[in-house]
């Protein structure tokens, strides 16, 4: 024993900030996506998409395409594989209506009409461009002002449109100060580094699939609906995602079309889609127009606060921006109204995109609370301070935890926030350009969802965890599995980690900043089940030296159970396992939502992020010279991981705030500027430097880990204090985001 005494002290790999172990593979070319993969016989498939928003196809020339060398098959509405379901039926969660060429409507621009197979994909675009469409066409209807607003039946995941407490009118009476004041939000499409894609092929009475997703069994149960085949005969393979935020939760119409196509022909077939086929089925986020009513006493505190949000959706499903979801919980006052009402435009139907909500609805109200603190002749973070929520302002219940005011504290000294100067135009640098200061409050709801997972401990001191979990780029791969080796006791290399794969325990969706938490926890149940029967072979044996320790007196480390009051006394895993005759032990665990903790408590991750932008005086130029955030959430599994999620979400922030937005042509409902020399998204060169403060959070309340998620929280709060700086650089406040030099200069 006391020759492994140092090994055994080396103690968890939680906390500990590992290096990605798929990292090797994704730098070398080793790590797999979905379009990697060409099974034998492998067909090429290209989707023709809708010129048009709104109308009929009238015509194609299918002969002239099918008479093109290397065609195959052209798949149209006369000819596709019949479905069991209809695709506007929705039969699992977070599901979508599909385009899947069940008629020859037309319901929104660079919608499919039609698919061309053949054996190159160099054949299929050609046999694409011979197809020629024509269409009886009808006005498109576009932006928030083309229709009448209706009340959405619920926004986001199934929430109210209105939520509200006190008495806003009379809260707006009483206040010494006012302010009403609108921000829009400008439509963004997903564009992932690795665009939608599906290598499938239906053999031996089942599909086998390669596609990235987020959500593996959602997958496979959706696809099994519309084919009306047993879900289990459908194995998909997702070791890797180049991106998702959301736009990969449910499979996209595209990827369905590729199923479909491989059952028309009878042959393994690819189809991926180009980077100008993403502005429309496969989900954006969608513009914004919120209103806001403030009032405040003379000391600066809140007695009103009104956010009314108009968004878009699409003419044939419900999805509703959830924006006013922020001011449910960010800032103290008696009287709250959140509302939502929305238009039906001919477009896709926007979607869950990083923060759904949260974004838009951060953007807008970090705002207006800097102009409500610039009303009342306040430092904007001193305004935050003063209206700080103890308690969750809408609900009442208290916060399972909430460091937001060390957020406040540790960002605003690494920034060196005391030493700004109060009026817009104050500072300049050595070369002449304004200098502007902002601050933005970021915050994202806690969420757990469910998931299981299953674990093996052998004879030989070796483990496996497995769970069908997603590494969309955010790093699952290694802190899953430094949870994986903290449940079981052992060094991360002597754990086999799966995941990626349907054929293996449901790990629930990678969303809603909740993947390491849920999956996580499943991890952990399943680990702590084995360590548990480890523990009862061990302290009922008398021959061990943990005889009558009990469950609870002994502990896991590197391959020891050692007893909790004495660590010098212990045996191995193996040594237990082989006394006992045994060559394995087997553990399972469930994650899910403790419903009596939520109803109790709020549960959220908090945070402050503050930026520093300059402005060309004469051109209007804007660059975000700095950003400083500083996040509470919860336990970290992996420092240098999480920091990476805040420095991505922080960028998006950028992005939000200065570059991308989706321009409509209003006569056609095209979108103009469909790619990324157009559709501005920032590079290397936009962000000079970015830093990111963990701050320390414990919350025994929010799961058994004390995990909350950080892969959305950054991007809130980010946006709103880019405007914010490049107000007090320039005294103009620009209301409708991305600030560009046009609105700067107008």
């Amino acid at each position: 024993m006391p020759e492994n005494a140092a090994r055994i002290r080396h103690g968890s790999s939680i906390g500990q900030p590992l290096t990605r172990r798929d990292g090797l593979l994704k730098v070398t070319g080793g790590a797999t996506y979905a379009a990697d993969n060409h099974p034998e016989g492998l067909l090429h498939a290209v989707t023709a998409v809708s010129t048009i928003a709104r109308g009929r196809v009238t015509h194609l020339d299918v002969a002239a395409a099918r008479a093109h060398p290397g065609v195959v098959d052209v798949m149209t509405p006369e000819n596709a594989p019949k479905l069991a379901m209809h695709p506007d039926k929705k039969d699992t969660p977070f599901t979508f209506r599909l385009d899947l060429l069940q008629d020859s409507a037309v319901r929104y621009a660079n919608q499919p009409i039609a698919v061309v197979i053949a054996d190159t994909l160099e054949a299929a675009t050609e046999g694409v461009a011979l197809l020629a469409p024509r269409y009886n066409v009808e006005a498109a209807r576009v932006g928030l002002d083309a229709e009448k607003p209706i009340v959405p039946p619920s926004v986001g995941v199934g929430e109210p449109p209105d939520a509200s407490k006190g008495d806003v009118e009379a809260g707006l009476g009483e206040a010494e100060t006012r302010i009403a004041t609108t921000y829009e939000t400008a439509s963004q499409y997903h564009n992932a580094m690795e665009p939608h894609a599906i290598v499938a092929e239906w053999k031996d009475g089942g599909l086998s699939i390669d596609m990235p997703t987020q959500g593996l069994s959602i997958a496979q149960g959706r696809l099994a609906g519309l084919f009306g085949i047993d879900p289990k005969k459908i194995h998909i393979r997702s070791p890797f995602l180049g991106g998702g935020f959301g736009s990969k939760g449910t499979p996209a119409g595209p990827q369905v079309l590729g199923v479909m196509a491989a059952k028309l022909v009878d042959r393994p077939v690819k189809l991926v889609l180009r980077r100008e086929q993403m502005f429309g089925p496969v989900g954006h986020r969608a513009q914004t127009r919120q209103s806001f009513r403030l009032g405040t006493k003379g000391d600066g505190t809140l007695t009103a606060l009104e956010h009314c949000t108009l968004t878009a959706s699409s003419t044939f499903d419900d999805f509703f921006e959830p924006s006013g979801g922020v001011s449910h919980t960010l800032y103290a006052s008696p009287n709250i109204s959140a509302t939502h009402r929305a238009v039906r435009l001919d477009i896709g139907t926007p979607m869950f995109m990083r923060a759904p909500g949260e974004a838009s609805g951060s953007a807008a109200l970090e705002s207006a609370i800097d102009e409500m603190a610039e009303a009342c002749g306040m430092d904007p973070l001193e305004f935050r301070l003063k209206n700080y929520a103890e308690k969750e302002p809408l609900s009442g219940k208290p916060f399972s935890s909430k460091a937001l005011r060390e957020c406040y504290r540790q960002g605003a000294e690494a920034f060196g926030w005391s030493a700004r100067k109060p009026e817009p135009r104050s500072m300049r640098d050595q070369d002449g350009l304004l200098v502007g200061w902002g601050v933005g409050t970021a915050t994202f709801p806690a969420l757990m969802m469910q998931a299981q997972a299953s674990a093996e401990l052998r004879a030989d001191g070796s483990a496996s965890m497995l769970i069908g979990a997603h590494d969309m780029g955010q790093g699952a791969w290694t802190a899953l599995a430094q949870i994986a080796a903290d449940s079981l006791g052992l060094d991360l290399d002597a754990v086999e980690f799966r995941m990626g794969s349907s054929d293996l325990p449901n790990a629930g969706i990678a969303g809603g900043s909740a993947h390491t938490a849920t999956a996580g926890d499943a991890i952990h149940k399943a680990g702590s089940a084995i360590i548990a029967q480890l523990s009862e072979l061990a302290t009922q044996d008398e021959r061990s030296p943990l005889f009558g320790a009990g469950n609870a007196g002994t502990i896991a480390r590197d391959g020891w159970l050692l007893r909790r009051d004495d660590e010098r006394r212990g045996e191995s895993f193996s040594d237990i396992l082989k006394r006992a005759g045994r060559e394995r032990i087997e553990g399972q665990g469930n994650a899910g939502s403790d419903k009596a903790a939520r109803e109790a408590y709020a549960m959220h991750a908090h945070g402050a992020v503050f930026a520093e932008a300059k402005v060309d005086p004469d051109l209007g130029q804007v660059r975000v010279t700095r950003l400083v955030g500083a996040f509470a959430a919860g336990r970290i599994i992996n420092p240098r991981l999480v920091r990476s999620q805040y420095y991505g979400g922080m960028i998006w922030g950028l992005s939000f705030a200065l570059h991308e937005h989706t321009v409509m042509d209003k006569r056609s409902g095209r979108p103009m500027n469909a790619s990324l020399a157009e559709y501005h998204v920032p590079v290397n060169a936009d962000v000079p430097s970015v830093e990111a403060i963990l701050v320390e959070e414990h919350d025994p309340h929010v799961n058994a880990l004390g995990i909350k998620g950080v892969g959305e929280i950054s991007i809130t709060g980010t946006a709103g204090a880019i405007a914010n700086a490049v107000f007090h650089a320039t005294g103009i406040r620009v209301r409708e985001l991305p600030i560009t030099l046009d609105r700067l200069m107008g």
